[in-house]
């Protein structure tokens, strides 16, 4: 069950971040298409705040496998 979690909060962190880009990206653009150059930071800033908040998750994720990986190895040279 806790590998399903794990994975599951994976694949909603990638959801997420393509959603907050495509949001930021369509934002941007409407702003640009009433003739307002902020249009383009709103672009690049939510596509920055997609890579952030995915990359924070995904260290999150990362630390856990890591800690799993070596608790691991611990017990199999404990078992030795």
């Amino acid at each position: 069950m806790r590998t399903f979690i794990i994975n599951s909060l994976d694949v909603l962190v990638w959801c997420l971040a393509a959603l907050i880009a495509i949001g930021g990206i369509a934002v941007g653009f409407m702003a640009m298409g009433q003739g307002r150059i902020e249009g383009l930071g709103i672009v690049i800033g939510g596509i920055l705040y997609a890579i952030v908040f995915a990359g924070m998750f995904f260290i999150v994720i990362g630390i856990h496998d890591n800690t799993k990986r070596t608790a691991e190895a611990v017990e199999r040279l404990a078992a030795k």
